[in-house]
């Protein structure tokens, strides 16, 4: 290898870290939008998000050169179908956690994303039949006494947690299937969920209730900025993902949710005991988990999902 090419491989490396790094930050810091509109209803947002991601995400589209790609996915009833459940996923992944940040419950979203790549392992035994190491299983093991801890000791069921994990998980794996980009197919997810949400604020403008257009420019350009919120960390995590290996993209998802829990914190949210224990446990088991993937980095990469909250 001649130094020319040494040196483009590098400044790839590095432009993959940056492009990993603004991606899970952005998540990561995500719950600092929700909580400057969270005088704006769940649905209200969650349309907004749909809404302004499709003009964005249709410029990223002619500008990356993806037109065909999309183009193609629409013309598959296949390919469509899956993305159509895919949308229905996110959507709902994306509402809860709206709603989560919305209600003081940042540490519980928080502590779904942690849970996921968990999740994720559990899905690939159960639908493709893989295999569980040792320490995977030990992993996997923790992070269930953690969820019991606080479903026994904590007086409720961790349902926003478990939801945003499982909903991110099959989105995941659905996402895993389907032969499309990144990109392409977040904008494919959102042209669907498009006639949906443009319908809701239609309904709730009809209604009185729409806080859009309203008289607050400010929270009108805070709603406008939902789009370029939603879509560029998905373009960062594509390009870290192209340049990238898994492991190391893999290992990057864990600075999304230790942001969100330490937003949390700054919001003023308080863990009670069964929480703490909780967080403690699932901790333990992500290092084993991400230990084990160190060791097996070159015969299975950590897994990683294709996007974020």
């Amino acid at each position: 290898m001649n130094r020319r090419t040494h040196t483009s491989e590098q400044r790839e490396d590095s432009a993959g870290v940056v492009a990993g790094l603004l991606a899970y930050a952005m998540w990561g810091v995500l719950p600092v939008y929700f909580k400057l509109t969270d005088t704006v209803p769940a649905l209200e947002i969650l349309a907004h998000r749909v809404v302004w991601a499709v003009p964005f995400g249709a410029l990223i589209i002619l500008f990356r050169r993806q037109l065909r790609e999309v183009l193609a996915a629409l013309r598959n009833p296949a390919m469509l179908g899956w993305l159509t459940l895919a949308a229905v996923c996110i959507g709902a992944n994306w509402l809860i956690y709206i709603w989560a940040v919305q209600n003081d419950k940042i540490h519980e979203a928080s502590l779904g994303y942690y849970m996921n790549p968990l999740v994720y392992v559990l899905v690939g035994v159960w639908a493709f039949g893989e295999r569980l190491r040792r320490p995977q299983l030990l992993a996997v093991a923790v992070a269930s006494a953690g969820v019991l801890i606080l479903t026994l000791s904590g007086g409720e069921f961790p349902w926003v947690s478990l939801s945003l994990a499982l909903l991110f998980t099959v989105y995941g794996v659905i996402r895993k299937q389907v032969a499309i980009g990144a990109m392409p197919g977040l904008f494919v997810e959102t042209l669907i969920l498009l006639p949906i949400a443009l319908a809701w604020l239609a309904y709730v403008w009809h209604a009185g209730g729409l806080v859009f257009a309203a008289g607050d420019t400010n929270m009108d350009l805070m709603l406008l900025l939902a789009g370029p919120f939603t879509v560029l960390p998905l373009l960062f995590f594509a390009i870290a993902a192209r340049k990238l290996t898994l492991t190391t993209v893999g290992f990057m998802q864990f600075i999304a949710p230790t942001l969100q829990f330490l937003v949390g914190l700054y919001y003023g949210e308080r863990l009670n005991t069964a929480q703490l224990l909780c967080f403690c446990f699932i901790w333990l088991a992500i290092v084993i988990f991400s230990l084990d993937a160190v060791l097996s980095a070159k015969k299975k990469p950590l897994p990683v999902v294709p996007t974020g909250a």
